[in-house]
């Protein structure tokens, strides 16, 4: 059942530790946590949001069947236009269960389905891990979570242990695949290469037949390497060196592919604890990182979620402006948009004329339909975002009053 706007151009709430995904024209975005009077409060778990990329309008779907718990920090990613939510964090503890929804639904009808006729063993229960797609296989890695005595191993850093329940928490560095079309987990036999360090709040991407992993945290150090896996061979590549300057160490960050040989990082909470608002272009042909000068310094981002839309933009939302662990107040619920190549001249030209709506008035009607109706959503696209941008204005006019 669709919930329509109340607002025509409200958002989808503030929000960290969420999963989000793009199918088609939208953005899809579900669960986190928000912080109200110092309580960690999830955010319902039969909430969808969907930013539609054409007109820049939010909406949000009640959801129905087997429900997710409400949770923060779960691995989304999606293939074939399923979405799809495994571990996370609630109330109860970690979780190492496996949900999907399909997106390309008629709109209104969104329906969990929990994985449950599964072959193979799952992953211990964890969150903050993060997962690659790779020939409609989710690859998943690393994580915060707790095991059992008798699942103790190498790939697992304990950090702490309740010793009456043989329960242990700690930092992972293992591998495991869940095969969509056989509904089978598996862990791949490593054939070679040094494994990166244990690790949680990392970040995962996929160019061609490689898994790329960014720095993340273990203990209380925070990490700045990077490390490829091939989803082919199943070897790892040990320790990338890096050619000039490099990103600072840090943790709950993202790491966007924006092309077929570069990785577009941005934000995270440094080793110092300070949030970051940098971002960088990493090319795997050269093995160089190339910071980027014109991004805004004061909108800095952790646990936020990095999406590419069509036109090789990346869509940053939600996450916090704050360091989690001291401040957890400063939730986002803006959209930020960094265009990472040249847009299309049919782009720049809707652009355009969705800009200056008012003085074309006269000459919009004369568009041909097909053409007409894209020009109609960049009008509202525009309109949207002078309409945000004057609400952002006024509160923060109000802050500095209230001040």
């Amino acid at each position: 059942m669709a919930t329509g706007p109340v607002e025509p151009f409200r958002v989808a709430e503030e929000r960290s530790g969420h999963c989000a995904v793009v199918d088609g024209n939208c953005l899809y975005v579900w669960g986190g946590y928000v912080s109200i009077e110092e309580n960690e409060v999830y955010l319902p778990n039969d909430e969808l949001w969907i930013y539609d990329m054409d007109s820049g309008l939010w909406t949000m779907h009640l959801m129905e069947g087997e429900l997710p718990t409400s949770m923060s920090g779960s691995c989304g990613a999606s293939i074939n236009g399923k979405l799809y939510i495994f571990g996370g964090f609630d109330d109860k503890g970690y979780s190492n269960r496996l949900y999907y929804v399909n997106l390309r639904t008629k709109p209104g009808t969104y329906r969990w389905k929990k994985v449950t006729d599964f072959k193979g063993q799952p992953p211990t229960p964890r969150d903050k891990l993060s997962c690659w797609v790779y020939k409609d296989r989710l690859i998943y890695f690393g994580g915060y979570g707790c095991r059992k005595h008798n699942e103790l191993s190498d790939c697992f850093d304990v950090h702490d242990a309740f010793w009456e329940g043989q329960i242990f928490w700690g930092w992972h560095n293992d591998v495991h695949v869940f095969d969509a079309t056989t509904q089978t987990w598996s862990q791949p036999a490593i054939r070679g290469g040094d494994p990166p360090q244990p690790r949680a709040a990392h970040t995962c991407a996929v160019l061609g037949n490689k898994g790329y992993i960014f720095g993340g945290r273990v203990l209380q150090t925070r990490m700045n390497d990077l490390h490829c896996l091939n989803l082919d061979t199943w070897m790892w590549s040990g320790r990338i060196n890096i050619s000039g300057e490099k990103p600072k160490d840090r943790s709950w960050h993202t790491l966007t592919p924006i092309g077929d040989d570069r990785l577009f990082l941005f934000g995270g909470l440094s080793s110092d604890d300070v949030p970051l608002s940098d971002g960088w272009i990493h090319n795997v042909t050269t093995n160089g990182w190339k910071q980027l000068t014109h991004l805004p310094k004061n909108r800095p981002r952790l646990w936020h979620t990095a999406c590419l839309g069509k036109e090789g933009e990346v869509m940053v939302f939600g996450g916090s402006k704050d360091d989690l662990h001291f401040m957890d107040t400063g939730h986002c619920s803006d959209l930020l948009i960094f265009q990472t190549q040249p847009y299309s001249l049919l782009r720049l030209c809707l652009d355009c004329i969705g800009k200056n709506a008012t003085v074309l008035k006269n000459q919009i009607p004369c568009l041909p339909p097909k053409l007409l109706q894209q020009v109609l959503k960049k009008i509202t696209f525009w309109a949207a975002v002078n309409h945000r941008q004057g609400k952002k204005v006024e509160a923060e006019r109000e802050s500095q009053l209230n001040t």
